[in-house]
């Protein structure tokens, strides 16, 4: 798996699992529309300049579609991750049919099976006349790259991403959210699956202070944060998902002025901020 040791190698990897691959190298940090923020086309094509080529799409219509769509024959310069909600093969095909459409492309890099968050959809997805019997068959043909699911439930991530039947997994995982190291990473370095991780500020929480932060103490930026989920060596693709140009600009600096790993003291650091956010930013699992 992935092992950063340089500036070049921290940002920058092989998108590839035993059963796929995606044909060019991927920047580590990535960038995510949720169907909210404001930002457009234009916004976008500055975070690809920037070095940005993983850009994951939502499904609503928004400035990330929009610059997809004109990208012309630049569409192979970038991987177009795409979230798909569809359970079935009958929903699949129109929604991938759909998809398409919007963005104008003739294939997606990567379609993950959208918040899979009980065994049920599991188990409807991959029954026969399930959503992976069309999407498998639409991956042979070429017109899907690789096929993942994203999901916020790490136990059963797991078990999805042990199964054989995917390339990719999308977890959440940020400093103060740290469960998937132990419960989901060793699966998916086992199986040689690449992990895409969102949330990497925690909703925001990590930007905030906390009654126990010690005096004097300056809450680290947002581009550190993303710089501590990449730290991780299991983790290949760290998705931001900026509202505005000037969120954009500030994530943007793990590129252009910390393309470094971070110190083991600056790892500490952050590491323990995690901790006190985590004790005081309400109860998740």
């Amino acid at each position: 798996m992935h092992n950063p040791t340089t500036g070049q190698s921290f940002l920058q990897t092989s998108f590839h699992s035993p059963r796929a691959a995606l044909p060019l190298p991927i920047c580590r940090l990535g960038l995510a529309t949720r169907g909210s923020g404001s930002l457009t086309p234009d916004d976008v094509q500055h975070a690809v300049a920037s070095g940005v080529n993983f850009l994951n799409w939502c499904g609503v219509p928004d400035g990330l579609s929009r610059f997809v769509a004109g990208l012309g024959r630049r569409r192979a310069e970038v991987a177009v991750c795409v979230q798909f909600e569809a359970r079935t093969a009958r929903d699949a095909r129109s929604e991938l049919e759909h998809l398409l459409a919007q963005l104008d492309t003739d294939f997606i890099d990567v379609l993950t099976f959208y918040y899979v968050e009980q065994r049920e959809e599991w188990e409807e997805i991959i029954a026969p006349g399930g959503a992976l019997e069309f999407c498998a068959a639409a991956q042979r043909e070429g017109r899907i790259r690789m096929l993942g699911v994203t999901s916020h439930q790490r136990r059963l991530a797991a078990e999805m991403a042990a199964s054989g039947l995917l390339d990719l997994l999308m977890i959440r995982y940020n400093a103060a959210h740290r469960g998937a190291e132990n419960e989901v990473f060793p699966v998916t370095v086992e199986r040689e699956l690449p992990a895409i991780v969102y949330t990497c500020l925690r909703w925001g929480t990590l930007l905030r202070s906390t009654p126990d932060d010690p005096p004097g103490f300056v809450v680290p930026p947002a581009s550190a944060w993303y710089r501590f989920a990449l730290q991780h060596p299991a983790v290949t693709v760290a998705l931001t998902a900026p509202e505005t140009r000037t969120e954009l600009e500030e994530d943007l600096q793990v590129l252009l002025r910390q393309a470094e790993p971070l110190s083991a003291d600056e790892y500490a650091h952050l590491a323990t901020h995690g901790q006190r956010v985590r004790r005081h930013a309400g109860s998740f699992l």
